[in-house]
Parts: C-alpha cells; sequence; structure tokens
C-alpha cells in the first residue's frame, strides 16, 4: 500500500509542475529556483552540449522527514517556474550521505516537451528532497549551470569575476655559478584563468610574456649577472574578468666563476734532432679536454704560427722551415672564456736541427735481350725522388717521380707482339727499409712507331705504407711484377718509348737516410 501511494504522490508533483509552468506562462509572477538550503551538487563534467543528461551529486544526504528526491531545471524566459528532469524517485536516496541523481531527460528534451527552446543564460539545477506521502519539499540542493550558447554550458560563469595568485619558484636552487641555466616556473591559480605571465629581476623584464598552461608558465635563461637578484613574476589575465596577481618575491643569488685551472704539455717528432727542411711536428695536449680555447707555439720567444684551435684537448702544427741550430719549444693554451679555465703554458721541449746532407736515390734497370733482336734500355738508370712530406692528416709521409724514359726495340721477324714488366725491390739504407710494396706505378707511353699497337699497362696504386716484410694487399704495389705495356701480335716491330709516374708511400716510423731500391724492368 505505501508503494501506491508513492506513486500517486510522484504523479500529482508532475501535474502539480506542469501545471505551474502553464499558469507562469500566462502572465503570472514567476517563481524563483529554490535556494539550496541542503548545500550544493557536484556535476560529472565540467562542459557539456545541450543533448547531455548530466549525472549530479549532492554534497550531504537528505533530512531525516524525506524519503525522496525530485530534479527541477530552472533557467531564463519559460523556464523561469522550473521544468521536471527527474520526477520523485528514492533510487540511491540516503540521509547520511550525499547520492548520485540522474538528469532524466536532456536538456534539449525537457526544452521540446514543454514546447520551449534554450537561450543563453544561466540554468539551475534543483534537487529537492521529499516527503512522497504528503508532497512537501523539506530542503534543496542547487547548483547554476551556464549555457554560452543554445547548445553549450559549463559550470563555470564566463562573466564572473576570477581572482587569482601566482606562486614563483626556481632551479636549480640558490647560489649558482655566472653561466648556469636557470629556470624559473610561475603557478597560476586557479589553472584554468588565461593570460601571460612577465618574468622580472627587479625592475627589469626577464625576455618576453610567457603564455600560461595549464596554470604554468616557465622561462628559461643562462644570462643572469653575478650578484643578488630579486625576481618576481606578474600574471595578466587575458581579460578584464582575470584578475592580475604577482607572485612573492624570490632571492638569487649569482656567483661569478672561477676559472678552472688548466694543463698543457708539448711532444715533439722527431725528438732530439731533426734534419733541415724536415718536417717537425709539435702536438700540445691540454687537459681537462673540455677547455676550449686555442695553442700558441713558440720557438723561444718567436710564435710559431698562428694560434691553433683545441680539439678534444689537442692542437698540433707541422713546420719544415726551422733553421739550422738549437731550438727550444713551448705550448701555451689560450682559454676563450677566461672567466672558464685558466692559461697554461707547457714545459720547453729541445731540438736540435742539423744541417740537410742530401737525399739520393737510385734505378737500376735489367733488361733481357731474346733472341730475334727484342731489345730494353734505360739511358739513364738512377732514378732520384723528391724527399717524403707528411701527408695531410699525418699517418704516412709521400713522395713521387717519374721513370727515366725506357725504349723497347722489336726487329724480330714474325712480329710476335711483347710485354713490358716490372718488380722493386725493398728499399734500403743498409740497416732500414722501405717495404717495396709501398711504390706504386702509373704507366705511360711516351712515343712509337706509326705500325705499332701498344697498350700500357694499368694503374698500381702503392699499399698504405705497410711495414718492412708485411705482404701488399691484392693488386698493390710493385714488389710483385706489374705490366708496363704491351705490344700486340702483328703490332710491336718499331721502337717505342715507354715511362711511368711512381708514388711512394713511406711509414712515419721509417729513420732518416737514403734508401735504394732495384726495379727489374723484363720484356718477353
Amino acid at each position: 500500500m505505501r508503494n501506491i501511494v508513492r506513486q500517486l504522490v510522484g504523479g500529482a508533483v508532475v501535474v502539480a509542475a506542469a501545471t505551474a509552468a502553464t499558469f507562469g506562462a500566462a502572465g503570472v509572477a514567476l517563481a524563483a529556483a529554490p535556494a539550496g538550503d541542503l548545500g550544493s551538487l557536484n556535476v560529472n563534467k565540467p562542459t557539456g552540449l545541450d543533448t547531455d543528461a548530466p549525472t549530479y551529486t549532492t554534497t550531504a544526504g537528505c533530512p531525516t522527514t524525506a524519503d525522496g528526491y525530485n530534479l527541477f531545471i530552472y533557467g531564463p524566459g519559460a523556464w523561469a517556474n522550473g521544468f521536471v528532469a527527474t520526477p520523485v524517485t528514492d533510487v540511491g536516496f540516503s540521509t547520511t550521505a550525499g547520492f548520485p541523481v540522474v538528469q532524466g531527460n536532456t536538456f534539449k528534451d525537457i526544452a521540446v516537451d514543454n514546447s520551449t527552446t534554450i537561450v543563453p543564460g544561466t540554468y539551475t539545477a534543483v534537487v529537492n528532497c521529499v516527503d512522497q506521502f504528503a508532497a512537501e519539499t523539506k530542503g534543496s540542493f542547487t547548483r547554476n549551470i551556464y549555457f554560452t550558447t543554445a547548445t553549450a554550458w559549463q559550470l563555470n560563469d564566463p562573466i564572473a569575476a576570477v581572482d587569482t595568485t601566482t606562486a614563483l619558484a626556481a632551479a636549480p636552487a640558490s647560489p649558482v655559478t655566472q653561466g648556469a641555466n636557470v629556470t624559473f616556473t610561475a603557478t597560476v591559480t586557479p589553472a584554468s584563468a588565461a593570460g601571460t605571465v612577465q618574468f622580472k629581476d627587479g625592475a627589469n623584464n626577464l625576455g618576453t610574456p610567457v603564455t600560461v598552461v595549464n596554470g604554468v608558465a616557465t622561462y628559461t635563461t643562462n644570462a643572469l649577472s653575478a650578484g643578488a637578484h630579486s625576481v618576481t613574476a606578474a600574471f595578466t589575465g587575458a581579460t578584464a574578468l582575470v584578475h592580475n596577481s604577482v607572485s612573492a618575491a624570490v632571492a638569487y643569488q649569482v656567483n661569478a666563476p672561477v676559472a678552472t685551472p688548466t694543463t698543457t704539455a708539448l711532444a715533439v717528432t722527431p725528438s732530439g734532432t731533426a734534419t733541415a727542411f724536415a718536417p717537425v711536428t709539435l702536438s700540445a695536449t691540454v687537459a681537462p679536454a673540455a677547455a676550449a680555447g686555442s695553442v700558441q707555439f713558440y720557438d723561444g720567444a718567436n710564435a710559431l704560427g698562428n694560434p691553433v684551435a683545441v680539439a678534444a684537448g689537442a692542437a698540433s702544427l707541422t713546420t719544415a722551415t726551422l733553421a739550422v741550430g738549437p731550438h727550444s719549444f713551448t705550448a701555451r693554451f689560450v682559454p676563450a672564456n677566461a672567466a672558464a679555465y685558466a692559461t697554461s703554458v707547457s714545459a720547453g721541449v729541445a731540438l736540435e736541427v742539423t744541417p740537410f746532407a742530401g737525399v739520393t736515390a737510385s734505378e737500376t734497370i735489367t733488361t733481357t735481350v731474346n733472341p730475334g733482336e727484342l731489345l730494353i734500355s734505360v739511358q739513364n738508370q738512377n732514378v732520384v725522388l723528391p724527399s717524403p712530406v707528411m701527408n695531410p692528416d699525418g699517418s704516412l709521409l709521400t713522395t713521387s717521380g717519374s721513370l727515366n724514359p725506357i725504349t723497347v726495340t722489336d726487329t724480330r721477324a714474325g712480329n710476335p707482339g711483347w710485354n713490358v714488366s716490372g718488380q722493386v725491390s725493398d728499399f734500403s739504407n743498409g740497416a732500414a727499409s722501405i717495404n717495396g710494396g709501398n711504390l706504386g706505378w702509373s704507366p705511360k707511353l711516351v712515343d712509337k712507331a706509326a705500325v705499332q699497337n701498344i697498350t700500357v699497362g694499368a694503374v698500381v696504386n702503392p699499399a698504405n705504407a705497410i711495414a718492412p716484410g708485411a705482404a701488399a694487399p691484392a693488386g698493390l704495389g710493385l714488389s710483385a711484377a706489374r705490366t708496363l705495356a704491351t705490344a700486340a701480335a702483328l703490332g710491336g716491330n718499331g721502337t717505342a718509348h715507354l715511362t711511368a709516374d711512381l708514388a711512394l708511400n713511406v711509414p712515419t716510423s721509417t729513420v732518416a737516410g737514403t734508401y735504394s731500391a732495384l726495379l727489374t724492368l723484363t720484356a718477353i
């Protein structure tokens, strides 16, 4: 019997509400939404559309004199007397704690059911605690909802002024050394407040205003001068409704940097003595390796060349113009930032430059004359190559030159053609040697008889300064026999002159001296 009475009373409330709405529309004074004398309502989301039916949660339970609740929506125009959104029910009802209230119809459906529309403005959701039997309201919970358009709503009042507070933090903690990165973070409350933050060092702006995102704005700088600073963050609202605020000042100390000590060591190659015109390399090592700057090399009090930039803690200079006599070299490191690193000078390194005694090289040519008058000859058997010089990356020494012209004469009957090849021995100065595989050539035809058909051999590159006794990589060097030129059958009779450009790679470990090798030329 109790349930039947509830259903009848609930229906009566709905009819009464509908009648009141109709009566109000006829011009009688409109009733305002009841006050939330029991508390407010929380909504399951901050924004939504007219097609939503939100869920509300009361901030407390209903009075014990109530046994159910309903939900009305009040608003501008036809909504002033309120429309039923959820009829009387006791689903989830509680008198001891807040409880959820589901809006039975969407805002749009409520408007359609009551032959009206939604207009922008302030709407109020009201949950009434009721005594279902007596049809009496025992108190209400309310919450304003703001339609900014006919289809979109939000919980925040779009025209309400927003008071803000701004807090400022700095990282890392003070003090820091001048040049260090410092990040200032401003936190604006509420986080929804739109605007910008101007960070200030005393009265001076730090950079340009920074847009606040989710209540936070940051500024990073490494340009703070040495000394004490008082930094603030001034928030400026994006509109007049968002009030400005300024943080408390943060005291920040920046200390002048203390230059890091450095050391510079110098090595000279070759050590002890060097022959005039021979390359001498000065290598400086600066510690710590992170020290940026340059090294000026000195011969006594005289600067050698221009300063050399330090890379990974090293700098080097090579010269071949040292005068004959004693020398004392030093290396002076000059930092790029004197506030960060200190200057340092190496100990002196002595070197004696001896007079140039000259260098010699020879070429011994051997040929075999086959029966039938195939002749090979060299007018000058000695080939002198220039002194090897250091290549740009300092990995080896190189020199080059040309073979003296080689004469090949073929008067054999039958004109069978011929082949000339060459093979070189290791270079030797009597005590040390250079691997013959380090010699390569580029064959050339100087001239030939008109009827001859001669093809020069392929270019043979030198090995990459391999050590004595090592086998040359396949295809490199003249330590194996290589073709200088060939004459085709029926194209060999006559006299031809051949030569070749020579290239020699020498290991940097090779001791000074005059080295000779025997190049054997064979014609068959």
